[in-house]
């Protein structure tokens, strides 16, 4: 077997066979180095039995290797999900090393992942999503910019990730419809409300980005700007959701998924089919969407009382 190159010049090859072979999102690649990068700073923190440190190579790692490393996870107390997560992003490293013929065996083997607790979905009531949405927004470009982000969020359920890559050519006014570039870059075509598109409009119109038919001028350009007129960015956004939450009068402290989580939990809530659901998420798996029906069991608790013949305790005769 050839000898490999040093473990950061193959997780280095590694981040480019994701980019280019695999055809990543640069979200999604940035993730799963970073991982990888934690390993290596571990490793190198390591004795290597007599191996220079700058000259350790994946050959070295064995099974004893990575359950040092996950007892090393576990005394930082990150949490299930973050574990279970590097050790996803190490597992797929090791196979692509296994493809490459740089290793014969992947050392991850017979080491197991620790169990995701289940987290519930956090997200806000409608009456705290139309207190949100009901703020007073500055009729200027920032103002109205704003109210269009969040009015986004929760008439589409679409991740923070897609909001800021969406293009004003993703958008269907007409036929009030958005395309939406998910994980894996696979599209989607989304249904966006009326409220939603008004705002958009308006800000649109606003920072004169419309055309004399209404449409926006520079199709290719990014929907949502934030400084310099480029593509707003991720943290802007979250400071977005944070500013208007506490102006809200709410003292929850959410992120902008949690208002992807309130658009699927109150869409479940007015009787809508999971798989719909489903799809204007973007999930691949039905059993992710799922999560949504232990965050509506009240709901559904109350379609049981009023609902079952024997719900109160009554009898029937049979």
């Amino acid at each position: 077997m050839v000898k490999t190159s040093i473990l950061k010049d193959a997780i280095k090859a590694f981040g480019l066979h994701l980019e280019m072979e695999r055809n990543l999102s640069s979200q999604t690649c940035r993730a799963y180095l970073s991982d990888l990068r934690d390993f290596s700073l571990f490793m190198e923190g390591q004795q290597s039995g007599g191996i220079s440190q700058e000259k350790r190579v994946v050959e070295d790692f064995d099974q004893l290797h990575l359950r040092m490393y996950l007892a090393n996870l576990y005394k930082r107390r990150l949490q299930k999900s973050s574990i279970a997560r590097k050790l996803a992003a190490m597992n797929t490293f090791f196979r692509y090393l296994i493809r490459e013929g740089r290793i014969s065996t992947n050392p991850l083997t017979g080491v197991s992942a620790p169990r995701k607790d289940l987290l519930m979905p956090r997200h806000l009531s409608v009456d705290e999503v139309f207190d949100l949405l009901g703020d007073r927004f500055t009729d200027d470009v920032k103002g109205m910019r704003d109210r269009a982000i969040l009015e986004i969020f929760y008439s589409t359920g679409i991740r923070l990730s897609e909001l800021t890559s969406l293009n004003r050519e993703d958008v269907d006014f007409e036929q009030s419809l958005m395309r939406v570039r998910g994980k894996g870059r696979k599209e989607r075509i989304v249904p966006v409300g009326m409220p939603a598109l008004r705002t958009l409009k308006d800000y649109l119109k606003k920072k004169g980005s419309l055309g004399e038919d209404g449409s926006p001028d520079d199709r290719k350009g990014p929907l949502i700007t934030g400084r310099n007129d480029e593509r707003i960015n991720p943290r802007t956004v979250e400071r977005i959701v944070d500013k208007y939450m506490q102006r809200s009068g709410n003292q929850k402290k959410i992120s902008p998924h949690a208002l992807r989580h309130s658009f699927a939990t109150h869409l479940l809530d007015a009787g809508a089919d999971l798989r719909s659901i489903q799809e204007m998420l973007g999930h691949e798996s039905l059993s992710t969407t799922q999560r949504y029906t232990s965050v509506s069991v009240g709901r559904l608790m109350e379609i049981y009382d009023k609902s079952h013949p024997k719900a109160r305790g009554g009898s029937s005769q049979a």
